[in-house]
């Protein structure tokens, strides 16, 4: 019997031949090249489990793995499949989950359901595959192993994870575009600008930008965080101008311990209202800085122009895709 074990303990039940373990699982058998496309379809039909097979440089090409009838697919989790030719495969719900998909060619396969969570997918060709519906996963694999790393303070393999992480992240978000996917595009470059500036030296003025551009709009990809960023920035002028005063004609809107509550919430909304109209740059003049609210009032309107400029620049770019 072969001595691998699957994940829930049970051994495989392909003979080993004295070697130890089965054609199958051992990894020093050289399959590059072999036409094992018959053979695995014929496992699978069979009922075998394929989790572990080690398929690197394997001619997979065109096979069909598709479980018809079953809402699961089939499993090749942990599976080596590095620079196997996978092109046009039928891959429907397989379960590639933990598998290795290295510099493997997966042009024009059928991806859909395919299980992706934590494969390496560094080189991988994805060319006209279809990989809409595919589970990524929160985090791909690098760039999980690349926060791994960085917790236990080991920088330069970190930096290496985050480099490969972003070099997957571009080649999947040209496919993705290319295919008209753009909504997943846009998570695929959202991601490779992220695994970018992780990139960059932690406290350098490059890496601050970039941050910035993530907090207020996620590098185009988040009109909301503007939008969210915007309401935030207005109550919180508000409130200093409330603590600190603005005029009226000739009365002064400031917080008073002397005013009952009904007195003050009214002036805070009055105040929130000269938030919003200096944001917006309305400036209608009924309510007029005073003293240091100048200097906030500036700020808040300059803040506004320029956030209100990216909002729509955002915008227009997620709804012309």
């Amino acid at each position: 019997m072969c001595h691998y074990h699957f994940k829930d303990g049970s051994e495989c039940p392909h003979d080993d031949e004295g070697k130890g373990l089965c054609f199958w699982h051992d990894p020093t058998i050289d399959k590059s090249g072999m036409d094992l496309k018959d053979q695995l379809e014929a496992l699978a039909r069979d009922g075998q489990i394929l989790e572990g097979f080690q398929l690197a440089r394997a001619n997979l090409e065109g096979i069909n793995l598709v479980r018809h009838g079953d809402k699961r697919g089939y499993s090749l989790a942990r599976a080596d499949l590095y620079r196997a030719n996978l092109r046009g495969a039928h891959l429907f719900k397989l379960d590639l989950s933990e598998a290795s998909l290295m510099k493997a060619d997966c042009r024009e396969a059928n991806l859909h359901f395919c299980n992706l969570g934590d494969t390496n997918l560094l080189g991988a060709r994805f060319e006209n595959a279809k990989i809409e519906n595919v589970p990524w996963g929160a985090l791909l694999l690098h760039e999980k192993m690349g926060y791994d790393a960085l917790k236990a303070k080991r920088k330069k393999e970190a930096l290496d994870y985050f480099e490969q992480a972003e070099e997957i992240c571009r080649h999947l978000r040209k496919v993705c575009e290319f295919e008209g996917l753009f909504e997943l595009s846009g998570a695929f470059f959202y991601k490779e600008m992220i695994m970018r500036r992780l990139q960059m030296p932690r406290y350098s003025f490059p890496r601050f930008i970039s941050a910035l551009v993530d907090m207020f709009c996620g590098y185009g990809e988040k009109p909301s965080r503007v939008i969210v960023f915007s309401l935030s920035f207005v109550v919180v002028c508000a409130c200093l101008y409330f603590l600190m005063g603005i005029g009226a004609g000739d009365e002064l809107l400031k917080f008073r311990f002397t005013q009952d509550l009904p007195t003050n919430v009214m002036t805070f909304f009055k105040t929130l209202y000269f938030s919003v109209v200096t944001f917006t740059t309305l400036g209608y003049g009924d309510i007029v800085p005073i003293g240091p609210s100048k200097v906030l009032a500036a700020i808040e309107a300059f803040t506004g122009s320029f956030t209100l400029a990216l909002f729509v620049v955002v915008f227009v770019k997620k709804m012309t895709r």
